[in-house]
């Protein structure tokens, strides 16, 4: 299963603490990446936050590894489920 997930740090709750949860997550990306569990990471430009794309094998898997990630909680999630277009049956036109 695929998800999008979009998340948004809480800039008024900046503190120092906030900014090393933020540092760190490129170390907490590095093995999900590894283990196929991450398969995409991007910025939002303009934005204070993340895309990122995750390939887990259940809902409970992904709301495990979103509660560890070291910005869980200064920011908000927008979770999207993702469907394979090109496995999607396709229906002529009336």
């Amino acid at each position: 299963m695929k998800f999008l997930v979009i998340w948004n740090i809480e800039i008024g709750r900046l503190s120092g603490e906030m900014m090393k949860a933020v540092l760190r997550m490129r170390d907490h990306a590095q093995p999900l990446e590894e283990q196929g569990k991450v398969i995409g990471r991007y910025h939002i430009v303009g934005s204070h936050g993340g895309a990122w794309i995750y390939n887990v094998s259940s809902n409970d898997e992904l709301e495990m590894l979103l509660a560890q990630s070291p910005v869980y909680n200064y920011s908000h999630f927008k979770v999207y489920p993702l469907a394979d277009m090109t496995s999607l049956p396709v229906t002529p036109a009336e």
